[in-house]
């Protein structure tokens, strides 16, 4: 070996090491940087800005950020410290069985993954959002909207102040998507700088809080959020923005996966609260209930009340509390008379019931009156609405019919579903739908029909399908756009056929029918609706003589006085009206001891105060 061939003595590697890179270096590598993360101070990289112990108050709860904490009793300490109607998150466990065994019976290791983006090489997409775009958070009716969201996906509220106090705070930064043709804030993401928030020496930022409105129409509002919010910190020089996602939230994962996200092994750690009680109990079973069931039986086990599913696909459970049992079919229970029942089930006996207490209805016929009786009805009011006399979920209602053609076809359609068909005056107006609870209004809510939006690709019928599928997503099966005779007839008054394909950007109603089930959407109103609105529903469920009921009224707006009575539903969706507390006033009603102290303090208080206002018989 001459000297050139010689090791030299800077140069002692095996000569296979000095051919080439180590195959396994790169694992090496991702194992240093994706690795379990020790505390800041321990590697060496702490700078003078690098807080330590540091806590993050994100509104909803806290985050504590493990790597800024050297012991895990300190960690522990500030979890403690957690506020009750919120829900704090420890990040970056670094060993986390040494954490959990410091409190076994306080914290649990949280089952979700984290994914981490590269912003070093992420690529921001070429193609714009349609129909909505995504900005900052810019007023306080943007953060009413955010907590009106995370109401309806089930998330912990925060205070509107909060939102508004941090919109040009540089650590937490929220995105909204609004609607560019009714403006309204159909989606939201959080996010928070770790190099501003705690001096992180990885440069790196996170996402939190992603949410779309259940009701929103548009696709990839989710991907829009989460790649704005990238983009946002890409511009900022972050190295990379990871994110929290349950084990088996499929969608979500297959979402980020898609965005270039990869899974990385860090973990976070959550007190046992009643919040998060499902993830650390090994989560509630569904028991084969449908939301309308599930939402109910989910608020009577939070109580401590026993449930028995007697028939879990048609809805049915047996609640227990108290020495009190109850059979219920979803919100329809043994509270509901036969005969109250009896009344809701015939469209032309609820009609005249509520019309003899003050409630004002349309003007209607029967289908069997003949055609001469059915035209001269049609002539005066010139659009009216052929329904079936029994039926629910909109089966078998056609809307809008001018001519004595289309109520003929509209009355062999709806006499599939109930021999009895009723032809109706028809009030051009918007759906509104009140749920009454003990003789109280509980939530109000606007339905409005199902739409779609050209892309000027798909055809109408593809578009449909596809609205379909996310309704379908969005209320856990029970919102479907069926293409029958009345989408058929609702495109043909528009000029569209199914094949047709829309323009872009233009929208289009598919059927005039409101119904969830149908594929309609469903908008809350309760804390602006119209006190007359309020009285007709509660006259109307007096009258009926029934605990719970859903009262649907045809309204001008729901700010107006101006209604016509539809018809009162014996067994109305509690699950499509969140934020309002239904399901907690549904058990109120059927077990009153069990409702929390504060709930029967201020009704007791309310109560008083009502028979102090009273007048006196004393002279």
């Amino acid at each position: 070996m001459s000297d050139d061939e010689k090791p030299t003595q800077n140069d002692q590697r095996p000569r296979e090491a000095r051919k080439g890179s180590d195959p396994y270096g790169h694992r090496l590598k991702r194992l240093r940087q994706q690795g379990l993360k020790p505390p800041i101070n321990q590697r060496g990289s702490k700078s003078p800005d690098t807080k330590e112990n540091f806590v993050l108050d994100c509104g909803w709860g806290r985050l504590a950020f493990a790597q800024t904490f050297e012991k895990s009793e300190t960690l522990v300490s500030t979890l403690r410290e957690e506020r009750g109607d919120t829900r704090d998150i420890a990040v970056y466990v670094r060993d986390p069985h040494v954490l959990l065994a410091t409190a076994p019976h306080e914290v649990f290791l949280d089952p979700s993954h984290t994914y981490r983006l590269d912003l070093t090489t992420y690529r921001s997409s070429k193609t714009p959002p349609k129909g909505y775009f995504i900005r900052r958070l810019t007023s306080q009716a943007d953060a009413d909207a955010i907590n009106r969201i995370y109401a309806s996906r089930s998330m912990v509220q925060m205070s509107p102040d909060f939102f508004w106090s941090k919109r040009d705070a540089r650590v937490l930064t929220y995105f909204v998507a609004e609607d560019e043709t009714t403006g309204d804030v159909i989606g939201t993401v959080t996010g928070v700088d770790h190099a501003r928030a705690f001096g992180d020496p990885e440069r790196g930022s996170s996402l939190w809080c992603l949410a779309v409105d259940p009701q929103a129409r548009h696709p990839g509002i989710g991907e829009a959020l989460v790649r704005r919010l990238a983009e946002f910190y890409q511009a900022r020089e972050a190295a990379f923005l990871d994110l929290s996602v349950l084990h088996d939230n499929e969608g979500a994962i297959k979402l980020y996966e898609k965005l270039g996200f990869k899974r990385v092994s860090f973990f976070s750690v959550k007190r046992k609260n009643q919040i998060n009680e499902n993830l650390f109990t090994g989560g509630e079973t569904n028991d084969g209930l449908n939301p309308y069931a599930m939402i109910i039986v989910r608020e009577a086990r939070r109580r401590g009340i026993h449930v028995e599913i007697i028939d879990a696909e048609g809805g049915f459970f047996r609640l227990t509390h108290g020495g009190v049992s109850i059979r219920c079919r979803e919100s329809l229970t043994e509270l509901t008379t036969a005969v109250a029942m009896s009344i809701c089930d015939d469209k032309t006996v609820t009609r005249r019931m509520v019309e003899n207490a003050g409630v004002v209805v349309p003007a209607q016929i029967n289908a069997a009156a003949g055609d001469e009786a059915v035209s001269a009805f049609l002539e005066k009011h010139e659009m009216v609405v052929v329904k079936p006399s029994r039926g629910e979920q909109g089966r078998g209602i056609s809307i809008g019919l001018k001519t004595l053609d289309e109520v003929k076809e509209a009355v062999e359609d709806a006499r599939q579903h109930c021999d009895t068909v009723l032809v109706e005056q028809m009030f051009d107006g918007t759906d509104l739908r009140l749920i009454v609870i003990n003789y109280k209004l509980v939530a109000a809510a606007v339905r409005l029909p199902p739409k779609v939006i050209g892309d000027g690709k798909l055809t109408i019928e593809e578009l449909i399908a596809a609205q379909s599928r996310r309704r379908a997503a969005a209320t856990g099966g029970e919102s479907r756009i069926p293409i029958d005779a009345e989408t058929n007839r609702t495109l043909a008054a528009a000029g569209y056929s199914l094949d047709d394909v829309l323009p872009q950007g233009e929208e289009l109603l598919v059927r005039k029918t409101a119904n969830l089930h149908t594929g309609g959407t469903i908008h809350d109103v309760t804390d602006t609706v119209h006190p007359v609105l309020v009285d007709a529903a509660v006259k109307a469920a007096r009258s009926i003589d029934i605990p719970v009921c859903g009262i649907d009224l045809m309204v001008t707006s729901p700010r107006s006085p101006e209604y016509a009575f539809i018809e009162a539903n014996e067994r109305p969706g509690l699950a499509n009206h969140e934020p309002q507390p239904t399901a907690e006033r549904f058990i109120d009603l059927l077990f009153p001891l069990s409702m929390p102290h504060a709930v029967r303090r201020a009704l007791q208080n309310q109560l008083h105060t009502g028979r102090q206002d009273e007048p006196s018989d004393d002279r």
